[in-house]
């Protein structure tokens, strides 16, 4: 069985929107629960004696702790059902993890196969608490950079919205500007994806961060790189004359490191 954690804020909206004469399933959709928790929310306030008429500040923490704990599910151990299964495979999942150093996901398929049918997350939880099982943790040197040095530059679709000049609809971009230390973040919105939209969303860029990053790091912006970057041959668009470096990304599998906060 898959136990579902219980949110107080779930209880609380249900329970509001209950109390303001709003059906279940309206209820249920504005909490963003199903109708039937919806539902055992109410039985289980209606037991703890909330009545219609009662009014929001009936909802009190008191009352909310006593519906939380009436539908939560009971864990006597802390765990549930399919913990209780595994730890009968203990043995057999601990000689697989660490013998045979199968993935998680390989102990997943040969379980299944023996008939046992447990949650993914449970299994990864039970195999690194109780059979000695470790990711692979990728290493990666992240440059630390310095404040005001380097700012990434990408284009990201945002949808259509209405031209009230032209009365018909137009797909909308946005320049996003990430600055590599702070991660601080800059939008500029244009409807096109052109040079002279991305000169005139870094002087917007400029005026919000109120100064000018020494190295841009564009994502494959094809305004700027005359074709797609590599490690091995950089471009850089030449139509535009700035005493700014424009670093391109690595494309495809290759990973360059970026500078982070």
């Amino acid at each position: 069985m898959v136990f579902r954690e219980v949110d107080v804020f779930e209880v609380r909206e249900v329970l509001r929107g209950w109390l303001d004469g709003v059906g279940l399933r309206t209820v249920a959709a504005r909490a963003g629960v199903d109708r039937k928790t919806a539902r055992r929310y109410v039985q289980a306030a209606q037991e703890a004696g909330l009545t219609r008429d009662a009014g929001p500040s009936a909802l009190d923490d008191e009352l909310i702790g006593v519906v939380v704990g009436a539908v939560r599910s009971a864990r006597p151990k802390g765990h549930g059902d399919s913990w209780e299964t595994l730890l009968t495979h203990q043995e057999q999942i601990s000689a697989w993890v660490g013998q045979d150093k199968l993935s998680i996901v390989k102990v997943e398929q040969l379980l299944t196969r023996q008939g046992v049918n447990v949650p993914y997350p449970t299994l990864h939880r039970f195999a690194v608490a109780r059979c000695g099982f470790r990711p692979k943790g990728t290493t990666v040197r992240v440059l630390a950079g310095e404040p005001g040095v380097e700012c990434q530059i990408d284009f990201a679709q945002m949808g259509f919205i209405l031209d009230p000049e032209t009365g018909r609809r137009r797909k909308v971009h946005a320049l996003i500007f990430t600055a590599c230390y702070s991660r601080h973040m800059f939008v500029w919105l244009t409807y096109s994806q052109t040079l002279s939209a991305v000169i005139a969303g870094c002087e917007a860029a400029w005026k919000f961060y109120s100064g000018v990053f020494k190295v841009l790091i564009p994502d494959n912006l094809r305004p700027v790189a005359t074709s797609l970057p590599n490690s091995l041959s950089p471009a850089r668009h030449t139509g535009r004359n700035d005493a700014r470096s424009t670093v391109p990304r690595g494309i495809r599998h290759t990973r360059a490191p970026r500078c982070q906060a």
